[in-house]
């Protein structure tokens, strides 16, 4: 009897431990769904500035950032052209609008106290493993900003804040598919 208890009571750890080397649970901390095994290689190509209004760096500013985000978040090569991934674009608006407008006292003028600087970047992606997940789409960003400052006195820091969120769009829209 004492051994049958003891036959009983191996068994059920022995089957306790294999339904627990069954189960596992995976993490990807990149954040990718990428299946290296076929795909190898993105190919980005400059981000021309095709926007009315230009901030001459913003166009080699987001190309950078863009292609760093692969680089530092995947395992992809980064290529001029014929990645298996392949990304291309423009950016299309740099835009400045008022923002809370407000009455004078008296009434007779109106007046911002913010102005909101928005870019615009139009982005064709083609997947060559996966073709249907291609898209041509616009990703845009803003910030606001205090008018007692100029835009030349904040457009470095918010071009960094914007190029970033667009960046991160960009990649979840391509390669993070959430």
């Amino acid at each position: 009897m004492v051994w049958i208890k003891k036959v009983t009571a191996t068994l059920l750890m022995l089957l306790a431990l294999l339904a627990l080397e069954a189960c596992s649970i995976s993490y990807k901390f990149s954040g990718t769904s990428i299946d290296y095994t076929v795909v190898k290689s993105i190919s980005i190509k400059d981000f021309p500035n095709m926007a009315p209004l230009v901030y001459g760096p913003l166009a080699q500013k987001f190309t950078d950032e863009l292609k760093d985000r692969y680089v530092r978040q995947t395992k992809l090569s980064v290529l001029r052209e014929n990645g298996t991934l392949d990304l291309e674009g423009e950016i299309t608006g740099y835009e400045l609008t008022p923002q809370a407008v407000k009455d004078t006292p008296d009434g007779r003028a109106s007046f911002a106290t913010l102005t909101r600087l928005t870019v615009i970047v139009r982005v064709r992606y083609a997947n060559q493993v996966k073709p249907e997940e291609g898209f041509e789409q616009s990703f845009s960003s803003y910030r606001d900003f205090d008018n007692t400052k100029t835009i030349d006195q904040v457009q470095d820091e918010l071009c960094k804040e914007i190029i970033d969120d667009l960046v991160t769009q960009i990649y979840n829209a391509t390669v993070a598919n959430w």
